[in-house]
This record gives C-alpha cells, sequence and structure tokens, in this order.
C-alpha cells in the first residue's frame, strides 16, 4: 500500500493554498437576481428592488474578497 499525503497533513502544501473567503456567494447573487426578475414579472417592485440591492451586494463582496486572496 502506498502512503500518499494529504494536503492536510503536508504542511507545505497548506501553505500556498489559496484563502476560500468566498464560499457561495456568486450563487447566492444570481438566486437573488432570479428572485428579482420574478418578483418584477409579477409586479412586487419593493421585493425586486431589495433582492437586487442584496444581489449587488453580494457581487461586490465577492470581487472584494477575490481580489483580496489572489493578492495574499
Amino acid at each position: 500500500m502506498v502512503n500518499v499525503p494529504t494536503i492536510l497533513n503536508d504542511a507545505t502544501a497548506t501553505q500556498s493554498l489559496p484563502l476560500l473567503f468566498g464560499g457561495d456567494l456568486i450563487g447566492l447573487a444570481i438566486l437573488f437576481l432570479i428572485l428579482a426578475v420574478v418578483a418584477v414579472i409579477f409586479g412586487a417592485k419593493g421585493i425586486a428592488g431589495l433582492s437586487m440591492d442584496i444581489a449587488k451586494w453580494l457581487v461586490i463582496i465577492f470581487i472584494v474578497l477575490a481580489i483580496i486572496s489572489f493578492v495574499l
């Protein structure tokens, strides 16, 4: 049986892993964008506006965290 080192056990590999801040922010942003489009179709402009604001902030947070993880 071959002893293959895993990423968690190898100290040098954990230093080269990027930071994982993002999570699923883009998926949530797309979900809120779809919710906003459906809300506009049904005439709920207040919910559509709120959903668009949430989607916009999720994309902004994703971009900022992506830049930070690329720099580090």
